[in-house]
């Protein structure tokens, strides 16, 4: 811009006559051939009608000389600044459009940059966070690995020939001839073969080869999986110590006990699928069932119907109810309840002699009752009635005519604090350790043919491996 100025001082100065008159300057401002801006200036001479002379003013071609090559300078310095006019601006970007959009982008704020280092600060937390979660997976595999030893030998036991790991969403499977079974098999001189075969490997609970025994280890929970919805905080699941065609031991059965009218009973071919979440079938009970008391024994399901002081029989091939008795005086619907609460004031159990139901009467003031049932007819066949007050405990089972009792249901290391037995019937207080993993223990059944403890613990289907004592 200085050098048009310049150049238009320079055709004032000779456009003008400060004597007698003024002249004409013309400015024009055109492209040349090349692509430039040009400004040309005319003045006609006041005086002059031609130029017989070109080269008698040698001052103005010097002066005019020295203007160009000034404006030359100047133009040459504009344009490597990246032009300051704006038409310096449009004759950069028409020659070279290249260089004049870089130019034209603005540097990066100090706020983009500070949210740059935000994202990047977050990512390196996410993935600190994702390193610390595989760190932990591996260390719960690790130990998944150790329980799943110890569950398969168990402290003073050895099982050689045996894999010692097994996936924890696989149930194991029975073994029809349990070890003892076998070294009787091994003494034929002392056991008839007669015999052997008339007789079931659980068909005489307390005799030398029942694999019956008094319950002195309870080893760590193995997952074998997990209700999603909050229908599945408390539950029930289980297979059948003794399965009647077309059931197998490995059918297994799950209900969610979390509502007003529990009535879905989920079918599944082996736990793998209900690992997996997806039953083979959905029996649906003609009546609600009451809390997570029920059982599975010889195809039929046993349970407490909602609000009332009977247990009933539900056939599974035939889907319809078979059986229902009043257990009398038994308290129900909260009146007495283990201590975690839940309506289980009746709960029915399976072992090796048969079906019991567990229970409080008003007369028993709230100690723990035990029947044994017919499994046809529900007919109580005899009653024991214990010192232990069965809100003081959160849970019970029953192995070999006994009865067995957990301190809490929500210590991480609670114990098996009670035992009764109803062959002496006579009780006694133990301690073995007994881990609820989950903090919330609603369920916890024998199964006498797996020998181990089957249990659902906040939302999670568990096993727990036993050993019991031989005589």
């Amino acid at each position: 811009m200085l050098g048009v100025w310049l150049l238009l001082c320079a055709g004032a100065a000779l456009g003008t006559d400060t004597g007698t008159g003024t002249g004409t300057a013309v400015l024009r401002r055109a492209d040349d051939s090349g692509g430039r801006c040009t400004y040309s200036f005319t003045v006609a001479s006041p005086v002059e009608a031609g130029c017989p002379d070109a080269g008698g003013v040698p001052e103005l071609r010097a002066e005019l000389a020295a203007l160009a090559s000034r404006l030359s300078r100047l133009e040459s310095r504009e344009r490597g600044a990246g032009g300051s006019g704006p038409r310096g601006g449009e004759a950069r970007g028409s020659r070279d459009p290249q260089h004049a959009a870089p130019a034209a982008r603005p540097e990066p704020s100090c706020g983009e940059l500070l949210r740059a280092k935000a994202r990047l600060e977050e990512e390196k937390g996410r993935l600190e966070r994702e390193k610390a979660e595989l760190g932990r997976q591996l260390e719960s595999s690790a130990r998944e690995i150790a329980r799943l030893r110890a569950a398969r030998c168990p402290p003073g036991e050895d099982a050689p020939g045996r894999d010692p790991l097994r996936a924890p969403g696989k149930a194991p499977r029975w073994d029809p001839q349990p070890l003892t079974y076998q070294e009787l098999q091994s003494e034929r001189t002392e056991v008839p073969a007669s015999r052997l075969l008339e007789e079931t490997a659980f068909g005489r609970p307390g005799s030398k080869d029942s694999g019956c025994g008094e319950l002195v280890w309870v080893g760590e929970p193995v997952v074998f999986g997990r209700a999603e919805s909050i229908a599945g905080k408390y539950g029930v699941w289980m297979k059948d110590p003794e399965p009647v065609p077309p059931f197998t031991r490995e059918t297994t059965w799950r209900v969610d006990t979390v509502g007003t009218e529990v009535r879905q009973l989920f079918q599944y071919e082996a736990a793998e699928q209900l690992a997996r979440g997806y039953p083979t079938k959905v029996h649906i009970l003609p009546q609600p069932l009451e809390s997570t008391g029920a059982v599975i024994y010889r195809g039929g399901l046993y349970f407490q119907p909602r609000r009332s002081r009977a247990v009933a029989r539900y056939d599974l091939r035939g889907e319809a109810i078979t059986a229902e008795k009043e257990i009398p005086g038994a308290g129900y619907h909260g009146q007495y309840p283990y201590a975690w609460g839940g309506y289980t004031d009746i709960d029915l159990a399976v072992d090796e002699t048969g079906l019991w139901v567990i229970y409080s009467t008003e007369k028993a003031r709230g100690a723990i009752v035990l029947s044994k049932l017919d499994p046809e007819t529900l007919e109580i066949q005899r009653t024991w009635e214990t010192n232990i007050r069965k809100r003081g405990v959160a849970n019970s089972f029953v192995i070999c005519g006994t009865l067995y009792t957990i301190s809490s249901y929500s210590a991480p290391n609670a114990t098996i604090n009670f035992a009764y037995d109803t062959a002496t019937s006579t009780s006694r207080t133990l301690s073995i350790p007994f881990e609820n993993r989950f903090r919330y223990l609603s369920m916890v059944d024998y199964n006498p043919t797996e020998q181990q403890l089957f249990a659902w613990d906040s939302f999670n289907m568990v096993t727990y491996p036993i050993r019991l004592s031989r005589a």
